[in-house]
């Protein structure tokens, strides 16, 4: 497996698609990063000469923000919305969605699995 900033990269796919399994690079970067390094999209990873290799390698780590450092970038942006203790850090902090969605139904891949409420089936009255 051929390994591109520190990370392995699938050798059957293609460079385009294969660059996308590194944190931070999408289909938009991958592009960017291939014409920079004048590297043909659809060659396959494992068909790379260690030239073409370090020429994406120097691409990345001149101007993108990938992997480790990134994360880290989010985390403390996330950290810092806590700190200040702003809406966005408080919906954070609860484990709600962020950007505005509805929490009456849905938002169950921020909730976590439904907890089910005891004694509301019957209304008297």
């Amino acid at each position: 497996m051929p390994r591109i900033a520190g990370v392995d990269i699938p050798d059957k796919k293609k460079i385009l698609y294969a660059l996308q399994y590194i944190y931070g690079i999408g289909p938009n970067f991958a592009k960017k990063i291939l014409t920079e390094a004048k590297i043909d999209p659809d060659k396959r990873a494992n068909q790379l000469t260690d030239q073409e290799m370090s020429s994406i390698t120097t691409v990345i780590d001149g101007g993108y923000i990938v992997e480790g450092a990134l994360r880290r970038q989010v985390s403390q942006h996330i950290q810092r919305l806590r700190d200040i203790r702003s809406y966005r850090g408080e919906r954070h902090r609860k484990g709600l969605p962020v950007r505005g969605q509805r929490t009456r139904s849905n938002a169950r891949t921020r909730k976590g699995r439904k907890k089910t409420v005891a004694g509301k089936k019957g209304v008297k009255g």
